[in-house]
């Protein structure tokens, strides 16, 4: 039986609501793993790179979402950490090491690595510690090119293929198969956020998020919680990291910049802080602002002969989307579409002000 709101405690920890939100999964996850299909039919591997590229953006946005939206450490700098998995995962393939041992290797590393990095900046709040997450992803760019003989430095280095039980997946030459591998890499991070989330560690990142006095007093040891968090943050960040240069098959110390970094952050907030539906969203906006600004530019010059190339139009996009969703929707996507449900299901009894914003410290929290 279906209800609109809590009846239980046990509603807080199970994985769906009612019975009907598991069959509308179910059909979404066979629609994903029927699309290859579709486009084997249409015979268009462009349009199935791009969703691969979403699934890989919600990765990198399910850690960010984790660090960010979970536990409320801003960050700027989760391309440092992709990179650094990037970097590990393509290292370790190059020493011989087997690409089911090397994939999840590199994740772990660049969440231990990440850790130890930000420890230093674990006691700052707010814009501070966003400023010094930033400085590390500004660093991360001249730590690539001065280790020249891991990296390659400024020339990049090459990506090797995955290889699966003998079969060899490569982006171009099997995308479909690539597809897969990503797809099942990030249901596997869906059902880890999730556990987390339900988890009293989950429960630890809320409650700092909220209010780190009123955690301590609960208990919670605001140390500990935080660097489980960039550590788990970073894992999956560095997950997606890897598959980011499997996907683009050959990487540079350009790849991981600050506009990636800012790229994520811009990511979860139009699709909406602290949601696993938010980072997905987000990435679908992601990416495909740029194939609608690259149609764009090819329907305006068949059509009226207007090139349309104007410089930086994607960042400029970018920003005007998300000073929007700040004035606007400072919810995202997902609370937008958490509105128009409730709407429905409420009528007549909805009122304005159910999802009004209330303020996210306490007096006390002014202490510090």
């Amino acid at each position: 039986m279906r209800t609109l709101f809590k009846t239980n405690y046990d509603t807080d920890i199970d994985w769906f609501s009612h019975p009907a939100k598991l069959g509308w999964y179910l059909v979404l996850l066979a629609a994903f793993l029927a699309l290859p299909l579709y486009f084997f039919w249409q015979n268009d591997t462009y349009l199935l790179g791009e969703v691969t590229s979403v699934f890989i953006f919600a990765i990198a946005g399910l850690g960010l979402m984790m660090l960010t939206g979970q536990t409320g450490l801003a960050s700027l700098g989760h391309a440092a950490f992709m990179a650094i998995g990037c970097y590990a995962n393509v290292l370790l393939l190059n020493a011989g090491v087997p690409w089911l041992i090397a994939f999840p290797l590199a994740g772990l590393i660049a969440g231990a690595l990440g850790t130890f990095i930000a420890m230093p900046v674990m006691r700052l709040h707010g814009v501070y510690l966003a400023l010094a997450t930033l400085a590390l992803s500004v660093l991360m760019v001249d730590f690539i090119v001065l280790g020249e003989d891991f990296t390659g430095g400024v020339a990049g280095i090459s990506v090797p293929d995955i290889s699966l039980f003998g079969f060899t997946v490569n982006r171009y030459a099997n995308p479909y198969a690539f597809y897969y591998v990503v797809l099942g890499v990030c249901l596997i991070t869906v059902a880890f956020y999730r556990n987390i989330v339900r988890s009293p560690t989950g429960r630890s990142f809320a409650a700092i998020r909220d209010s780190e006095i009123s955690a301590r007093a609960m208990g919670v040891d605001p140390a500990k919680t935080k660097a489980l968090a960039f550590f788990l943050s970073c894992s999956i960040a560095g997950l997606a990291g890897a598959l980011f240069g499997h996907n683009a098959t050959y990487v540079t110390h350009e790849t991981f910049d600050i506009v990636m970094s800012i790229t994520l952050l811009l990511m979860i907030v139009i699709g909406g802080l602290g949601t696993i539906h938010g980072a997905f969203l987000g990435a679908i906006v992601v990416g495909l602002i740029p194939v609608i600004i690259a149609n764009a530019r090819t329907w305006l010059s068949t059509s009226f002969d207007i090139t349309g190339n104007i410089p930086g139009i994607e960042q400029a996009i970018f920003a005007a989307i998300l000073i929007g969703f700040i004035l606007f929707e400072p919810m995202g996507l997902y609370g937008r579409w958490m509105k128009i449900r409730t709407w429905f299901d409420l009528f007549p009894f909805y009122r304005k002000g159910l999802f009004a914003r209330q303020k996210s410290y306490l007096k006390t929290e002014r202490v510090q």
